[in-house]
């Protein structure tokens, strides 16, 4: 795993309806740490995405820069793997094929793929599913797919843009759950954009309050881990952060 270092870093771009330009993202700088967790919260338009589609490296930067593992983003790598709100799986490929699609791109023989997909199938609860498809699937495993198919690839940085938000509550808790043994079996270098303040704490190492384009607060986030909701809604700590994340992104 490597770190991210994000310096810097601005997007404009012109509004042509109301003929101005827009700043999107000022003079943004963060530090991830090789096998950190952090989450990005703020209000909607605050540039959450933007950041992550530029250390993805879907969008260009106006200004500043991003270094994953020391070396410069120019694009879009097989350092970074992306696991969006939508599923985003192939639906004519078996769930084994899914996962194992990074992999084959990068030429690994097909017997070596088979194996490292059943071994982040197993790791996700789904070697079951190895030999369905995705419409035979539920949401929430659909999701799970999502995540380890990303993993299998092997990347130096996991960006995760609100991956839960699309399925119910219950299955959501479930996922988050997941998400935090697999990491710390796995210990990825992990940004996490999300909207859910309970969800940037219970997941986090530290959660960055976005406002207006800039970082308005890093928070540490020191609960224990292993995780699990039925324990955090408990821990006095849990609230407090919780509590004062959301005061934050209330007034930003």
């Amino acid at each position: 795993m490597k770190s991210l270092e994000i310096r810097n870093l601005q997007k404009t771009y012109f509004d042509p309806y109301a003929g101005t330009k827009v700043t999107a993202v000022q003079d943004v700088s963060l530090d991830i740490r090789e096998g950190e967790f952090v989450s990005v919260v703020g209000p909607s338009g605050c540039g959450k995405t933007t950041i992550l589609n530029m250390v993805a490296g879907f969008l260009p930067a106006t200004g500043g820069e991003i270094r994953v593992g020391g070396r410069p983003v120019k694009g879009p790598g097989a350092d970074r793997g992306v696991v969006f709100q939508s599923f985003a799986l192939f639906p004519w490929k078996t769930v084994l094929d899914n996962v194992g699609f990074g992999p084959k791109m990068r030429g690994v023989p097909k017997a070596e793929r088979d194996r490292i997909a059943r071994e982040y199938l197993a790791l996700a609860g789904l070697s079951h599913a190895a030999d369905r498809y995705p419409n035979e699937l539920s949401g929430g495993m659909q999701q799970r797919v999502g995540v380890v198919r990303a993993l299998a690839n092997d990347p130096d940085v996991l960006l995760m843009d609100e991956p839960f938000a699309s399925v119910d509550a219950q299955t959501r808790m479930t996922l988050q759950e997941e998400l935090t043994r697999i990491w710390q079996e796995k210990q990825h270098t992990v940004l996490f954009i999300t909207h859910d303040v309970g969800e940037a704490v219970f997941l986090a190492d530290r959660v960055v309050v976005l406002s207006k384009g800039r970082v308005m607060r890093d928070i540490p986030v020191t609960l224990p881990r292993p995780r699990v909701w039925d324990e955090v809604t408990e821990d006095e700590d849990f609230k407090r952060l919780s509590a004062e994340v959301l005061h934050m992104v209330r007034a930003a």
